[in-house]
């Protein structure tokens, strides 16, 4: 009996078979949040950054190599974003295109590139808006749908540069509506397509004098300061509840369960996903369980108390604004309340 191949790797038969062509696109984003494009010398068109994936190359390693050989660009391939798997066209292969997120840059990083010329290349900063404008029509799809996943933390699944049913992102609410009620969506994909929710649960304390515990964090911007808490772990049936005790006992290394909902804030920002926070009343902290904190190392690098009038100086405005709404209902004995981007919602006035 002749040997047949192995299973276990693709074997010459399967090396010799024609295969899709396959490249990497980089989406260079610089800290205001601008596109990176490119233009040759010879002709107007624009292009992102990218190139064919040669060799053994890992679509990452190829477009890390693009990246230096046209921009003089050194910055790895990050989250995948988008596959686009575009049919066969003049050159009777079909191409899948890998669409990844690179930075974004710091200042001192993108300065240098804008008009850098490498290999006939020259680059080009452009708001999202201006390219979607000015890139190849096909080009701009992918820029849309990639940027879509980008923001809603999700992935764009493409083909020919359109968003697919059941695309976690990238499809507009239009489409969606659409296509669910011409039921082209089965149970997976309608799941997939769904918009999500980020959602925390947060918890305040406060001294006997009234003040509020806050924590700084080791990350994000300097000087930011939060209310003990965090991400509730939905995916494994984690209650907001019990990730607010957790929270408390991961941050301050208090154990102790939360008390009555204060609040839940509701939060939005226009192509993210929605931001849910549950706010508990933690009770008050005596000088005793103040001196018993201990922080997470690597995590909180330092707590406090501030006063009310103080919040204004500390926190973001979007949580002084649910903290006072909280600190209100706790005093009045009233709540849970329903906060909008941390003002309690009201019921609009109906015509009598």
């Amino acid at each position: 009996m002749p040997d047949r191949p192995s299973s276990g790797g693709p074997g010459p038969h399967r090396a010799a078979r024609p295969a899709p062509l396959l490249t990497a696109t980089g989406i260079v984003l610089d800290a205001r949040g601008r596109v990176l494009v490119r233009s040759a010398a010879h002709e107007a068109g624009l292009e992102l950054p990218g190139a064919p994936v040669m060799d053994t190359e890992t679509p990452e390693e190829g477009l890390a190599r693009a990246l230096w050989e046209q921009l003089g660009l050194t910055a790895p391939a990050g989250r995948l974003l988008a596959v686009d798997s575009c049919r066969p066209g003049a050159l009777g292969r079909s191409l899948v295109t890998h669409i990844h997120l690179v930075g974004p840059l710091t200042d001192e990083q993108a300065a240098p590139i804008a008009g850098a010329a490498g290999g006939g290349w020259r680059a080009h900063w452009l708001t999202p808006e201006d390219a979607y404008e000015r890139l190849p029509a096909r080009t701009a799809r992918r820029l849309r749908a990639a940027l879509a996943a980008l923001y809603a933390g999700s992935f764009a699944h493409l083909v020919d540069a359109a968003p697919q049913p059941g695309s976690p992102a990238g499809l507009d609410r239009a489409r969606r509506a659409e296509l669910e009620h011409a039921g082209a969506f089965d149970a997976a994909a309608h799941r997939a397509a769904r918009p999500k929710a980020v959602t925390a649960a947060s918890v305040l304390f406060t001294d006997p004098a009234g003040r509020v515990l806050l924590v700084r964090p080791t990350y994000g911007k300097p000087g930011r300061w939060l209310l003990p808490g965090g991400g509730v772990d939905s995916d494994v049936g984690e209650t907001p509840r019990a990730a607010a005790a957790r929270e408390v006992r991961e941050e301050t290394g208090l154990d102790r369960a939360p008390g009555r909902l204060l609040a839940v804030n509701w939060a939005h920002k226009e192509g993210r996903p929605a931001r849910i926070r549950f706010l508990y009343d933690g009770g008050v902290l005596g000088p005793a369980e103040l001196a018993r904190i201990r922080l997470p190392r690597g995590e909180l690098s330092a707590w406090r108390t501030a006063a009310r009038g103080e919040l204004r100086g500390l926190v973001k405005p979007l949580l002084r604004r649910q903290i006072e709404a909280c600190l209100t209902a706790r005093a009045d004995g009233t709540g849970p309340l329903e906060l909008h981007a941390g003002r309690p919602y009201e019921e609009p006035l109906t015509q009598g």
